[in-house]
């Protein structure tokens, strides 16, 4: 009944154009407001699944880490039960360690992992190889593949290079740092393959088989760095992470892909809310453009409301009633502005409408994913503006006294 009376003051003529203009302006406002806040926060969405995207292909959905040092001590009855699992789909065993890779003059500082042969099962690297092909070797005959960043430092082409780099890395348990060299193990190691994910991955990581990391090294068989884990639908990392805990024991961290990189993933989130927050100002300055709507529907139906009270219409029925009136002006302006915002991504997801610039990204336009989510935080906003926006001009009317009598 409520809304058939909003409808009704909406489509009626009024004796002021003006009160007509105004509730336009703010359903037009609205319409932006929910527009841009929605293709806002989906551009969101889809630099945010881009670069999860980036990550997954080099961490996994789940980890085991040392608690405390550098080396977890995992056996095989352990690995074992961690294949039983029936959520996971394969796991590798992973050693890694600071080291200096040496080109002659050219040097640099990377981290080198040696991964075993399941690795390629359980990482995507090697679905972002861009030169060479992705070949470790053995511990006799180690090959390395480079980030494409660690490639430039050390100025080799990884597909080509006929001189083995050098490579240095500490001595476990080192003690007598009087000679240095004595602290250090060195070889020559061949270059096979270049791979390119994310800056963070390409200028830090060297990866080779995980035999000679740990020859170097002077590690025992059951000693580890990690373990990294795949699972068939990474939604189960959770339960489980609760699982290969009770294997590992308390000795061993378990971290889900969220935990290994919970900063930038809490940045991304908090990004998004301040994005919002900002671009919800849009709907408050729509706000005002109600109220001031309202507040002239309310001086134009003065007569209306005293034959409402005439009749037997309480406070509570009158105000009720222009709060219907800005909640149809809500319902209409955000209702617009989330079908103008579909359309738009459409035609950007189909047809790359806005371009990228700075052509050093890794694509070249504007990535959108709308989710349901988005849609339900846009329209709880508008509905809440808009029920505070009317809550004024409502109560102004529902306080009016007049009768029929003093007309």
């Amino acid at each position: 009944m409520y809304f058939l009376f909003a409808w009704r003051y909406f489509k009626a003529k009024k004796s002021t154009n003006a009160i007509n203009i105004i509730a336009w302006i703010s359903i037009v406002a609205l319409t932006i407001g929910t527009t841009v806040l929605i293709l806002v926060l989906s551009v969101f969405n889809g630099f945010e699944g881009l670069v999860k995207s980036l990550y997954s292909s080099f961490y996994p959905d789940l980890k085991i880490l040392p608690a405390s040092g550098k080396v977890i001590h995992i056996g095989k009855e352990q690995l074992k039960k961690i294949k039983a699992i029936k959520e996971v789909r394969n796991f590798s065993l992973v050693t890694e360690e600071k080291a200096l890779l040496k080109n002659g003059e050219y040097q640099s500082v990377v981290y080198l992992k040696g991964v075993d042969e399941n690795y390629r099962y359980v990482a995507g690297v090697a679905d972002h190889i861009i030169k060479g092909n992705f070949e470790l070797g053995n511990r006799e005959s180690p090959s390395l593949v480079l980030g494409s960043g660690i490639e430039n430092a050390v100025a080799v082409q990884t597909d080509r290079n006929i001189f083995p780099l050098i490579v240095y890395l500490p001595r476990k348990g080192a003690t007598n740092l009087s000679d240095p060299m004595n602290a250090i193990s060195s070889d020559t190691i061949t270059t096979t393959g270049t791979f390119q994910i994310q800056q963070d991955f390409d200028n830090k990581y060297a990866i080779t088989n995980l035999a000679f990391v740990k020859h170097m090294l002077g590690m025992a068989p059951d000693e580890f760095s990690g373990v990294e884990i795949a699972l068939y639908d990474p939604e189960t990392a959770d339960a489980v992470k609760d699982i290969v805990k009770n294997i590992v024991g308390d000795n061993d961290f378990v971290q889900t892909r969220f935990e290994q990189n919970q900063s930038l993933y809490s940045v991304m989130r908090a990004e998004k809310w301040v994005i919002y927050a900002v671009l919800s100002l849009i709907l408050i300055v729509a706000a005002f453009n109600m109220i001031g709507a309202l507040t002239m529907l309310v001086l134009e139906k003065k007569k209306d409301i005293s034959v409402l009270h005439a009749l037997g219409g309480n406070r509570n029925f009158i105000q009720k009633i222009f709060l219907s009136e800005g909640m149809l002006l809500a319902i209409i302006g955000a209702g617009a502005g989330m079908l103008l915002a579909i359309i738009i991504a459409w035609l950007q997801v189909n047809y790359k409408l806005i371009p990228l610039q700075g052509g050093s990204f890794l694509i070249d336009y504007f990535p959108v994913i709308l989710q349901w989510k988005d849609f339900l935080l846009v329209g709880i906003t508008v509905f809440i503006i808009a029920l505070l926006a009317a809550w004024i001009p409502s109560r102004k009317a529902a306080n009016q006294h007049f009768s029929l009598r003093t007309e």
